[in-house]
């Protein structure tokens, strides 16, 4: 399952095309949570108001109910600095927002599924920090 998306970043002009990795090709940095996470896709998305979201989608496939949100808590915070935020300046996008997500499958952008456990966070970028935005 390999999917291409390409978001014409209208605020500065610029093209990026970012090409989501098949399941286990793209491992991202050790976390703090001890989880093995692997990038899925990431992706940037303009919004209604013009602001411009960047998307980063992992799985852990260890990650349950059982688990809870706080064993992966401090992993969000950890993934928008060190993971999202140097892809983000490298490719040279300004982006307003970084949302993170886990998931404990591989599940189609926007699905849900009963049996998935899914944990999502969002940061505003600022001054080149992740500032937590809390749903």
């Amino acid at each position: 399952m390999f999917k291409v998306w390409i978001v014409f970043a209208a605020l500065g002009g610029a093209l990026w095309a970012s090409a989501a990795t098949a399941v286990g090709q793209e491992e991202a940095p050790a976390v703090p949570s001890g989880l093995h996470v692997t990038l899925i896709e990431q992706f940037v998305e303009p919004q209604p108001d013009g602001s411009l979201w960047a998307r980063f989608r992992f799985v852990a496939p260890e990650l349950s109910p059982s688990l809870g949100f706080d064993r992966v808590e401090q992993d969000f915070p950890y993934l928008c600095s060190a993971f999202a935020l140097p892809r983000l300046a490298a490719s040279g996008n300004t982006v307003q927002q970084v949302v993170i997500s886990i998931s404990q499958a591989a599940l189609d952008f926007g699905a849900t599924d009963p049996d998935v456990t899914q944990y999502f966070e969002a940061f505003r970028v600022e001054n080149d920090l992740c500032i937590w935005e809390g749903f």
